[in-house]
């Protein structure tokens, strides 16, 4: 995952690792990019940005694992209703949400994959220092769009439609870039789309379960195995990750109902363009 000298090389990866789970773990629920505050965390811990990239996705299996035991009960109900599953009534009572997540899924692989490949490309060709203000610009985008979402009316919708799924799948393949929060764009759809509170963010936390084994079902297809970490590296931070934000993810749901994240997003992101910048200019 990093380089540092080689007697503390093995030592120092797992202590990246256990950090980046924890990371990982807190940063997954709220309506700030995962992905992007763990992809500059790797990079600031010496990790090629390429590499970052592509773990930051991976290791989304862990909260996958984390939301897929916090929702276990609507996952059931939404499993028993699949014989009874007719096109008549997809977005209606229990099916409503299985249909939901499989068109948004389908919307999502349209538009996230081919911007992975793109972004994988242009992370590429930038140092470290311009990889980490381009997370800053995008976590400010990110912010505007969270202050927006305030200024919207909301009315009482509960159950999804294939309308909404088609664009809250949309949106969420965006979120593939490094900075762009998965939850936080979701649930912007979802409130923009006149949906109460609670209702947007179990929407959005349930999307998260497919999304989070694709995102690391691509990484290892594209990169052929996990990239730049050691297998048990790995396991030790999608463990992390896992126990985290189990423990986690019913405070922050409350959390994150009560205070505007937008300044979160615009903290981390004036911080990231700054401190990103002088790391470009000085390594120059």
């Amino acid at each position: 995952m990093v380089a540092p000298p080689v007697s503390t090389s093995a030592n120092w990866e797992f202590i990246v690792a256990v950090l980046a789970g924890i990371v990982q773990g807190i940063v997954e629920w709220l309506p700030v990019s995962s992905q992007g505050n763990l992809s500059l965390f790797l990079t600031l811990a010496g990790t090629d940005p390429e590499h970052a990239l592509q773990l930051a996705l991976f290791l989304q299996v862990g909260t996958t694992l984390s939301s897929a035991l916090y929702y276990r009960d609507d996952i059931r109900e939404s499993f028993a209703a699949v014989p009874e599953w007719r096109p008549s009534t997809a977005f209606t009572g229990a099916n409503a949400v299985t249909t939901f997540v499989v068109v948004a899924c389908i919307a999502t692989g349209l538009v996230g994959i081919p911007l992975y490949v793109l972004a994988a490309d242009f992370v590429s060709e930038l140092s470290g220092g311009l990889f980490i203000a381009a997370i800053g610009a995008l976590l400010v985008a990110t912010g505007v769009l969270q202050l927006v979402t305030e200024s919207v009316a909301l009315e009482d919708r509960d159950e999804p439609t294939l309308r909404d799924a088609v664009i809250v799948g949309a949106f969420q393949g965006l979120s593939i870039l490094p900075g762009i929060s998965r939850s936080g764009v979701t649930t912007s759809a979802l409130l923009f789309r006149s949906y109460r509170v609670p209702s947007a963010f179990r929407l959005s936390f349930l999307l998260s379960i497919p999304a989070g084994l694709g995102a690391g079902v691509l990484t290892v297809v594209t990169e052929g195995g996990i990239p730049g970490v050691s297998l048990s590296a790995a396991t030790v931070a999608i463990v992390t990750s896992t126990v985290v934000g189990y423990l986690t993810i019913g405070l922050l749901m409350r959390v994150v109902e009560r205070i505007p994240f937008w300044i979160v997003c615009f903290s981390l992101g004036g911080l990231a363009i700054i401190g990103g910048g002088g790391v470009a200019v000085f390594t120059v």
